[in-house]
């Protein structure tokens, strides 16, 4: 959904200095190490279809993805639809397949095809509004929020294909877990990424997560960045402020000092056992603010890698591998042009090393960020995150200048590899280094 908005508005209320929640979350074993990846298919390939995606299945295993989000996959409103296509947010049936995409057999398939290579699915679900002509208008009048001339209203005002569904009504909320349990059950999903999941009742949310939880361990992705959805509810959140700060530094608004500060404060609202999604792109992003490179700029690369390398689950959403400079259309078909590009291997050489080293796997079974000083922090960010007996050690010029940086023993000394290149590096304590803008170095023990 178009929720930019929404969402900045929501993030915009959250104090650095609230008090951090509990978590009673038992992640699904599977995801320790996951990397996400979110599928546009509509946009994927020229048919925009189940059956072609499936056969990127075999490139996504080989990037290191671990765990596939699809977007909404239900048949769309037709009724006060946006554009020719129609909005993904726009759901006329919870049970049934978009025939755009193909059909019911073909999403079976493609989820089975995920599940023989190693990868889990979840699917986008939208729980807080439906297409005006759902079935449940007919059968369910009571089920939606009304205004004072008893008229069905949209959740926002520019969202006028979709109308807003009333949680205070029981047989909703029987009926929506009942859909959700559907896909568990008769198509084998392993989870859901919930659509502006601040705007549902928490309490639903609680309450949708213990009943698939009966069925077997699922994944659960909230739209959303409020802390009390990882309470009983979902496995993660979006790391929705963190964009901005990344977004600010690239513009020279803000600099290294910022991202510390958002460390010590909004983040550590969350708790420790909290997964939380880090992204430089994803579908609202990219076709409503602008592909990373408009938002980015030169910073770019380094903005990837460091997603990679902080706290959280890192996104990669559909065409970033392949270096996509275009925003999306939202509403019509417009293809990823698919080339290769050097993100591709970064991407590559960048999950598979959260797969393999246990100091980035996510939640309390990764490493704690840990800031190491130097003599440039207003522009450089260094940090090591240990566990065991591995450790990352990353270093990022975030500036358009040039930096000469000492570290005054504050490195932790060693022999390293680079996750880039072949052979060892060696990491002095007070090590010097003159880093070009925006340049990063990444060590691996």
């Amino acid at each position: 959904m178009k929720t930019r908005f929404i969402l900045g508005l929501l993030s915009a209320l959250y104090l650095p200095a609230q008090a951090q929640t509990v978590s009673a979350v038992h992640h699904p074993d599977w995801a320790g190490n996951a990397s996400i990846y979110e599928a546009n298919i509509r946009q994927h390939s020229p048919q925009g279809s189940f059956r072609e995606f499936e056969k990127y299945l075999p490139e996504l295993k080989k990037m290191g993805i671990g765990i596939i989000w699809v977007m909404p996959i239900n048949p769309i409103g037709e009724k006060n639809r946006k554009g020719p296509l129609g909005s993904y947010y726009a759901v006329r049936d919870y049970k049934a397949v978009n025939p755009e995409f193909g059909s019911a057999e073909d999403f079976r398939h493609l989820v089975q095809a995920a599940h023989a290579l190693g990868m889990k699915v979840i699917i986008d679900w939208v729980a807080n509004h439906t297409a005006w002509d759902h079935d449940w208008v007919r059968t369910h009048p009571e089920y939606y929020l009304k205004d004072d001339k008893g008229n069905f209203v949209p959740p926002v005002a520019d969202w006028h294909d979709v109308i807003k569904l009333d949680y205070r009504q029981p047989g909703l909320r029987h009926d929506m877990i009942d859909a959700m349990r559907f896909w568990v059950t008769d198509f084998d999903v392993d989870g859901f990424r919930c659509d502006v999941a601040e705007m549902v009742p928490t309490d639903f949310w609680n309450e949708a997560r213990a009943a698939l939880e009966q069925i077997r361990p699922v994944f659960m992705l909230a739209e959303g960045e409020a802390p009390d959805l990882q309470e009983k509810a979902f496995d993660m959140t979006y790391a929705w402020q963190l964009k901005d700060v990344f977004g600010d530094i690239a513009q020279g608004k803000k600099n290294a000092n910022d991202l510390a500060a958002y460390y010590a404060g909004p983040e550590q609202r969350f708790h420790p056992n909290s997964y939380r999604m880090v992204q430089t792109s994803n579908h609202d992003l990219n076709s409503w603010e602008g592909t990373e490179y408009e938002r980015l700029g030169d910073a770019t690369e380094s903005f990837l890698v460091l997603s990679a390398l902080l706290p959280g689950m890192p996104l990669l959403y559909s065409g970033q591998e392949a270096g996509n400079h275009k925003r999306l259309e939202f509403f019509e078909r417009d293809p990823i042009v698919w080339k290769p590009h050097p993100f591709r291997d970064l991407y590559t050489r960048l999950f598979h090393l959260k797969q393999q080293n246990h100091a980035l796997w996510n939640g309390t079974a990764g490493g704690a960020l840990v800031r190491i000083p130097s003599s440039a922090d207003k522009a450089v960010y260094a940090f090591r995150r240990e566990q065991g007996k591995d450790r990352v050690v990353a270093i990022f010029n975030l500036s358009a200048q040039p930096q000469q940086v000492s570290f005054a023993g504050n490195l932790p000394a060693g022999q390293y590899r680079s996750p880039f290149s072949q052979g060892s590096v060696s990491l002095k304590a007070s090590q010097q280094m003159t880093l070009k803008p925006w340049e990063y170095r990444v060590f691996v023990q």
